[in-house]
């Protein structure tokens, strides 16, 4: 498995090594000692989430500020923009984002850790979005941040589903501004 730090080295993008041929593939999805080897530190998984999205469907920017999760992300089915913004006050890549394209066909994986807001945005016909957690969900502490604040400046790739704006849950078209949003310190 291929590991590549993004411009944020904490979140990593990994690249499964896949072996097909005329019956289909196979691919090691998830291997404890060789993560942990590549992040530098054991993560522990608690839970795995699998949801499924339409087209245009932008889901984020969520965390959780008490109870923070680490997430494992990867699509099985369609493709999405998966982004990840830095909440921790005292690092220095506060307030910075990144992005990987996350699809059925490249089987790619981003790890985020703990102290960053995470969302995606549906460029496929419906996307099967799965993840594992670092710790339970726990609705009293979830947070969000306005997908579209100016502060973020996030490139949501709109332009690439012709979508002028996304499909957005209540919670979602309600978050606050980065600027007012809770942070980690």
């Amino acid at each position: 498995m291929k590991a590549s730090r993004l411009s944020i080295p904490e979140v990593i993008l990994f690249e499964p090594k896949i072996f097909g041929d005329d019956r289909g593939f196979f691919l090691e999805s998830f291997n404890q000692k060789i993560f942990d080897e590549l992040v530098g530190y054991a993560v522990h998984f608690v839970q795995d989430n699998h949801s499924r999205s339409s087209t245009g469907v932008l889901r984020g920017l969520h965390y959780q500020i008490d109870n923070p999760q680490g997430k494992l992300v990867r699509v099985t089915s369609g493709s999405v923009l998966d982004v990840a913004v830095d909440m921790r006050k005292s690092s220095p890549t506060f307030g910075k984002w990144v992005s990987a394209l996350l699809t059925a066909e490249n089987h790619n994986q981003l790890w985020i850790p703990e102290g960053f807001a995470h969302g995606f945005f549906v460029l496929s016909e419906f996307a099967d979005f799965m993840y594992k957690t670092t710790d339970y969900y726990s609705p009293g502490f979830e947070r969000s941040v306005k997908w579209d604040d100016p502060d973020l400046a996030i490139d949501w790739r709109l332009s690439d589903i012709m979508a002028v704006r996304p499909t957005l849950s209540a919670k979602d078209l309600s978050a606050p501004s980065f600027q007012d949003a809770e942070k980690f310190s």
